[in-house]
């Protein structure tokens, strides 16, 4: 089989020749370790320092060409490439305040992290913060919907126009996209979790103006040849949901339907990411529609065997490989992974090989290598893990 084709086998819950692997995320450092030579593609800090250098053009030729490169050395049956940086407008740079840390042009800090070599907000400005009403949110909902969104211009489809210009033909294609989680608002993560509790007048209006924000990007992904989107919105951490799955059902879930609904019209599968414990949310994430569901995390008590006993003919489940084992761990621990997502996922199509939840800095070589040998040697079918 193709990739493509053995893709849409397992999305239709059928057993397709081998199981298919793709990854959500990968970070600069594996094209780097496979390829043998420097790339941009995630390249966290040293990304963003080219984009402020005006090196834009340097860093969407990379994507271009690493993205393919990569599929093809690993083996991907799915190739997930999202919009590039706008050749039109250039990141203003923040001023640097010492080797670490950066400050934007409204206060915010930003340090580089020692772990991930992402810029990440260390202490957020919150003087003359002020928290959205009903009313202005309405107007903005009106606003939406009499004039909608423009597309974003055309040099932001580059890099995803050259993937399926060059390989929608054999692989399936599947962009990132910004997704519908707990409504909330606030300039620091604690804030909107706290005022989800605080403000629930808000919580309509908030959830309906996110999702008026999601539905008009589906036409642009649909028109440039992708075959899934995957949004990108968690729901919880490592212990269970940020917030009430009361919250999710009644103002979130009404608005994930009419997505999955519109996207479906358009010819698009919809995967969704969700990191963390999410037990008490996947109902509502199958009665949705939704095809898949990724990100998930054997650390959080995601249970491979489980979710396949429970939902597994309903949704199409993507992972299998703990990340915290590909970045800590040892090639046994990735066997033992790969041995028990298989022998529990795969049986009946409907299972996608993968990471929990990136190919991250960190990720030990042997462990990567390991990984890839593992779906080639118990991915076959008739599954035979035991």
């Amino acid at each position: 089989m193709l990739p493509r084709e053995r893709v849409k086998t397992t999305l239709a819950h059928r057993e397709p020749d081998l199981v298919p692997w793709g990854e959500h995320s990968i970070d600069y450092n594996i094209y780097e370790m496979v390829l043998g030579r420097e790339s941009f593609v995630q390249g966290k800090i040293r990304e963003t320092r080219a984009l402020w250098e005006g090196r834009r053009d340097e860093v969407v030729a990379s994507y271009k060409r690493d993205l393919i490169d990569l599929a093809d050395a690993l083996g991907f049956d799915i190739i997930t490439v999202g919009q590039s940086p706008s050749a039109l407008h250039r990141p203003t740079p923040m001023e640097q305040v010492d080797e670490e840390t950066y400050r934007d042009g409204v206060g915010n800090l930003y340090r580089v992290s020692a772990a991930t070599h992402q810029l990440m907000p260390y202490k957020i400005n919150v003087e003359g913060y002020q928290p959205p009403t009903i009313e202005g949110l309405q107007e903005q909902i009106d606003r939406l919907r009499a004039e909608g969104i423009p597309k974003p211009d055309d040099s932001c489809w580059e890099t995803l126009r050259h993937v399926v210009s060059q390989r929608k033909a054999t692989h399936w294609i599947n962009s990132c996209v910004d997704g519908m989680g707990f409504p909330s608002f606030g300039p620091t993560d604690e804030e909107r979790y706290m005022n989800i509790a605080l403000y629930p007048e808000l919580l309509p209006k908030l959830a309906e103006l996110s999702a008026l924000h999601c539905l008009a990007a589906l036409p642009w992904y649909a028109e440039e040849g992708v075959d899934s989107v995957m949004p990108c919105a968690d729901l919880g951490s490592s212990t269970g949901l940020f917030a009430n799955p009361k919250i999710l059902e009644q103002h979130v879930k009404p608005w994930w339907t009419e997505y999955v609904r519109q996207a479906h019209k358009l010819g698009l599968k919809v995967i969704k990411h969700c990191c963390g414990c999410i037990w008490e949310a996947l109902p509502h994430i199958c009665d949705a529609g939704f095809d898949g569901y990724e990100g998930i995390q054997a650390s959080g008590g995601m249970d491979m065997r489980l979710l396949k006993e429970r939902y597994g003919d309903r949704l199409t489940l993507w992972g299998g490989i703990w990340h915290e084992h590909l970045l800590l761990g040892t090639p046994e621990d990735i066997e033992a992974d790969a041995q028990y997502a298989i022998r529990w996922g795969a049986p009946g199509g409907g299972f996608i090989y993968g990471s929990s939840h990136s190919l991250a800095v960190g990720c030990k070589p042997e462990n990567l290598e390991r990984m890839r040998q593992c779906r080639e040697r118990y991915g076959v079918y008739p599954i035979r893990v035991s």
